[in-house]
């Protein structure tokens, strides 16, 4: 009884039902308004439109029942939807049967990286990319997504291997943009520009709540694709006029298609399919830990790698498209009041009705307001003020951000986030290797040390205090020295030198061995070495070694007691 209580979910576990009504009514409307969202995100990762609703159906279920977050929502997502694209249409045809084959084996492998973080509890790995890196990789995809979608908007068809060789072809071809498409456009983005700056302040000047306000601004976009839709209908624009529809769709369920990928496709996916585990695992974590904080929630970063992993094998088999988090999904499934996953399942319910039985009336609906609804979506994802906080914070954190973002741009999604990665790691190889070195004195009447140039502290003549705050290692070694023999070189009557230790938390062999050569010619010179606040790991190694027996000087509890014992001494 036990085993099967550990299979059934967390939240059901029993299911609360005073949240009965809030999670149906929720799941009926988020199925409702992510339909537009889920059939663009299938175009814009080069797929029949209709993917995108059934990825939104048996992965969503997938994930509700195995991760632990109560209210994100799973399904088609911006970023990995052009990562597709920018992965497999160098490979295959966008639309060809090829082509899906090999999207369903990208969401295979991902699944399954996915599913291996999950189980063997590698859930920390999502901190391996810089908040910095991510905002970055995620900004530069938005800037790809929204020049993905100018040939729809202006109804022409731009050539090019880059985003800048597509803007460059588009420019030639000003003289082709198709009229009645720009229009429909236009006005769409002038619509939905308008609901996201002012919609909500106008309803809540009028008296509507700020719940009731949000749920309007969100119920918007579906409202102006069925415009659109009618317009398109009503005025013959498809037919007459020639602007580009979506297209028949394909009437009812997906079928399930076990398969295994081919190893040349295996080979050529590996690595694509880990960029896209990697960016999944840390935007999924990522937002479902700021979900729980807001309700006062906590999850299991494993666990979510599970119900991640699950959504993209089970989309493998039943739709062919990777999944993530989606933001905005999430954002809706909040908004409309879902109280637990039971929202999301009700939600992919609805969605099989929908596709069984009403797929088909998205027929006419016009590309260019689904163009129109991701390119809003798009440029919210660019994250200004995540570069104006790093740029007045950390400068190189900042620069993290621009070439990750420009190297997406420039050289597409895999090497941008690459060259994310090694900007983090010289940032942090760099930091680490030049440490940050304090000569200290004590605060008048207390016992604590502050560095000399920032406070009026005590000294003691021919003793010097210097902190060390960062782990030693052999990248920092030589810079330590320098410190050392300035500060020395600075102060020729000094005979006593105490290191304070209280940031060390490691020393390398190769440290241990450059200190031991420190101390020899300190005492060369006539200048004890004395080490005060030493951490208890890196005491319990260097008692092991040579340099603990040679010491010249004395090992202190504190530095406090150092300064005690040192200024009874003679001068």
């Amino acid at each position: 009884m036990s085993y099967i209580a550990r299979l059934v979910p967390h939240w059901l576990q029993p299911y609360p039902r005073q949240h009965l009504g809030a999670d149906v009514t929720a799941g009926l409307i988020v199925a409702i308004l992510v339909i537009p969202q889920s059939m663009a995100y299938a175009l814009l990762a080069g797929l029949p439109p209709q993917y995108g609703l059934y990825v939104s159906i048996l992965p969503a279920i997938a994930y509700a029942l195995l991760g632990s977050s109560m209210v994100q929502a799973v399904g088609p997502v911006a970023v990995t939807a052009i990562m597709t694209f920018a992965v497999l249409s160098p490979l295959a045809a966008p639309g060809s049967a090829e082509y899906i084959v090999m999207a369903a084996a990208l969401a295979l492998l991902s699944g399954l990286m996915l599913l291996a973080c999950g189980a063997l509890r590698l859930g920390f790995l999502s901190q391996l990319l810089s908040r910095p890196v991510v905002s970055g990789f995620i900004s530069g995809s938005a800037v790809l997504i929204v020049v993905s979608q100018l040939k729809h908007l202006l109804g022409v068809a731009p050539v090019g291997s880059n985003s800048g060789e597509v803007l460059f072809d588009l420019l030639g071809r000003l003289g082709q943009i198709h009229l009645p498409t720009l229009a429909i456009s236009l006005a769409a983005l002038g619509l939905l520009l308008v609901v996201r700056l002012w919609l909500a302040g106008w309803l809540s000047r009028a008296g509507l709540g700020a719940g009731k306000a949000a749920f309007v601004v969100r119920l918007m976009p579906l409202l102006i694709v069925l415009a659109g839709t009618l317009a398109v209908i009503e005025l013959k624009l498809d037919t007459v006029h020639g602007v580009a529809v979506v297209g028949s769709l394909q009437a009812g369920l997906p079928a399930l298609n076990f398969f295994l990928p081919s190893l040349d496709a295996t080979r050529a996916l590996i690595v694509p399919a880990f960029l896209m585990t990697l960016i999944g695992m840390v935007q999924g974590i990522t937002m479902a830990q700021a979900l729980a904080i807001k309700r006062r929630e906590r999850i299991d970063a494993n666990a979510e790698l599970v119900g991640l992993g699950a959504a993209n094998v089970v989309a493998a088999f039943s739709g062919g498209m990777p999944v993530g988090g989606g933001l905005s999904r999430s954002a809706i499934n909040v908004a409309a009041g879902a109280r637990t996953p039971l929202a999301t399942i009700v939600a992919a319910l609805v969605m099989i009705a929908i596709v069984a039985g009403a797929a088909g009336w998205f027929a006419r609906l016009p590309l260019a307001v689904l163009a129109a609804t991701i390119i809003m979506a798009a440029v919210s994802m660019i994250d200004l003020h995540a570069l104006r906080q790093a740029w007045a914070y950390d400068r190189a954190d900042a620069l993290a951000l621009l070439g990750t973002a420009g190297g997406v741009l420039l050289f597409g999604l895999e090497t941008g986030i690459g060259l994310g990665v090694v900007l983090s790691m010289a940032t942090l190889l760099y930091r680490v290797s030049t440490p940050h070195i304090a000569v200290v004195g004590r605060i008048p009447g207390s016992e604590h040390f502050r560095n000399v140039e920032r406070y009026a502290v005590e000294t003691i003549p021919g003793v010097l205090f210097v902190r060390i705050d960062e782990r030693l290692f052999f990248g920092n070694l030589g810079a330590v020295e320098q410190r050392l023999k300035l500060e020395l070189d600075n102060a020729p009557a000094v005979r006593e030198l105490v290191l304070v230790m209280s940031a060390v938390n490691l020393m390398d062999a190769t440290a241990v061995e450059v200190f031991g050569e420190v101390n020899r010619d300190l005492a060369e010179h006539g200048i004890r070495l004395h080490l005060a606040e030493v951490k208890g790991p890196v005491q319990d190694r260097l008692q092991r070694s040579a340099l603990w027996s040679s010491l010249s000087g004395q090992v202190f509890l504190s530095a406090n007691a150092a300064f005690e014992q040192l200024r009874k001494q003679p001068a």
